[in-house]
């Protein structure tokens, strides 16, 4: 668990170093980190891109999760590039432990994530990116136990956002839908493709309520694919996002996973950090 005690320290020297952090947009509008590295919500990707810098600033961020549902954990820890509000570059290891097995997996996951259109504020129309995440099991023998066709894939999706403020009875609300195009078996932690011709086109998406500046409580929504037949269901959670300023966002969740890999009702909690410079 190298990687995760490495990326706390990075977390911990990002949020002490207030100084030198971008600071071109509003509070909270980047989101939070997502489970795959980018920003986003916990299980899906926003339009947003990493961190506060705005079309003349660079921002680098850094972030650590954990999933901690009824049969496994999944811990993941990354780092984003945020260039001129324009090009967001990520980078994550995810380690799941499964019991059954008596095993890891780990996985790497390359990103890049381009905003094409908009500001989730400001533009009356939603902020539109595109993005793609490269992934990659170290060990595929798991994956290809269960009949998977590859260790590694490539994810596409479009993502718009927009924040209307003061929607609400006055509170400021925020939507997400997503679009992506996957062959991943629970993210890829079980490989890519299998026997059954699952649809690859998946929906995503997220609404939150700010109840002040620092404070959002929301639900999200993960269509998932069933290529191997072991009845993978979609994700669902609801979460709370604190924001106190542009330096740290704190994230807890209920996760509601459904089945995965067999084991039915996955249920439990998720909690990330993430420091922003």
């Amino acid at each position: 668990m190298y990687h995760i005690k490495y990326w706390s320290v990075v977390a911990f020297c990002l949020m002490s170093l207030p100084c030198v952090a971008s600071s071109g947009k509003l509070l909270a509008t980047p989101g939070v980190s997502q489970i795959e590295g980018n920003a986003g919500g916990g299980i899906v990707p926003w339009a947003q891109l990493a961190g506060y810098a705005s079309d003349d600033e660079f921002s680098i961020n850094g972030f650590c999760s954990r999933a901690d549902v009824t049969d496994y954990t999944l811990d993941v820890c990354g780092a984003q590039l945020n260039l001129f509000n324009r090009v967001e570059f990520s980078y994550a290891i995810q380690q799941f432990d499964v019991p059954a097995f008596n095993a890891q997996i780990e996985q790497n996951i390359s990103g890049v994530k381009v905003r094409l259109y908009g500001d989730i504020v400001y533009s009356e129309l939603p902020q539109l990116s595109t993005g793609i995440l490269h992934k990659s099991l170290d060990d595929g023998s798991i994956a290809q136990l269960v009949g998977a066709k590859s260790t590694s894939g490539t994810d596409f999706y479009l993502a718009a956002s927009k924040l209307h403020l003061g929607a609400i009875a006055g509170y400021n609300w925020f939507w997400n839908l997503t679009t992506r195009y996957s062959e991943a078996n629970e993210l890829g932690l079980l490989g890519y493709g299998g026997e059954s011709d699952s649809t690859r086109v998946l929906f995503e998406g997220s609404t939150a309520l700010f109840l002040s500046r620092e404070l959002a409580v929301g639900v999200e929504y993960r269509q998932k694919a069933n290529n191997l037949n072991l009845g993978e269901q979609d994700w669902k959670d609801v979460f709370v996002a604190w924001i106190p300023n542009k330096y740290v966002s704190i994230t807890a969740a209920y996760l509601d996973l459904g089945r995965i890999a067999g084991a039915n009702d996955q249920t439990g909690w998720y909690f990330s950090v993430t420091g922003y410079w």
